[in-house]
């Protein structure tokens, strides 16, 4: 797959009619020759621009981080606070309404302990990997601007990965970038690389999928 594919594809779809409000791009990729549920796939990737969507973003620290995180993050819950969410409906309440929780190093055990039931299968618990369990000296808006770039694509029931990649409105030279570099990230996490990809496709909100 290559920029001028892809660059066909879009402008398949930018032929379709417009809606009243802005549609976002996603990206499908079709596997084949998987077990998934003995091997399900579970990739992050961070673009190289955003993908249109801000993420909410959720932070656990202490006294040492609260001002910082009050200015990068949506929620700040101080570790003194952890005692309130002894309800779980409270903590589920929570992963429904963040994309991403980010936690100081210190309160891993206290966050595990309190939050850790529900966000952990839900795979929202900080990830050391995207470098949501920092130091107290972290900058957590730097953090911030790298998640509102990251996407997750999941398979572990169907042959299917996909992602958000752009809206419509970003210049076509960025959701280019994007849709190469996920492609590309997930093509070298696949055991046998293309003879794991089916196809590849693109599509609008309000869409069909187009196949590049």
């Amino acid at each position: 797959m290559d920029k001028e594919q892809v660059q066909k594809a879009l402008q398949e779809l930018q032929q379709h009619p417009k809606r009243k409000f802005t549609q976002s791009y996603d990206l499908i990729i079709n596997l084949k020759n998987l077990v998934i549920k003995s091997n399900p796939i579970d990739i992050l990737i961070t673009l190289h621009y955003p993908k249109g969507k801000k993420v909410k973003v959720a932070a656990f620290v202490d006294q040492q981080l609260v001002e910082a995180a009050q200015k990068a993050c949506d929620l700040v819950i101080r570790d003194t606070e952890f005692s309130k969410y002894t309800d779980k409906k409270a903590i589920k309440r929570l992963a429904e309404g963040h994309d991403y929780f980010v936690a100081q190093v210190q309160l891993m055990p206290k966050v595990a302990a309190t939050f850790g039931r529900v966000l952990g299968p839900q795979g929202k618990m900080p990830n050391p990997k995207l470098g949501c369990v920092i130091p107290p000296s972290a900058n957590i808006q730097l953090l911030v601007d790298k998640l509102n770039k990251t996407v997750r694509l999941v398979a572990n029931k169907g042959l299917n990965l996909q992602c958000l990649i752009g809206k419509e409105d970003q210049p076509q030279e960025q959701l280019i970038d994007n849709i190469l570099t996920a492609y590309q990230t997930v093509l070298k996490q696949l055991p046998e690389e293309k003879q794991n990809i089916k196809n590849v496709a693109l599509k609008l909100t309000m869409s069909k999928p187009v196949k590049i």
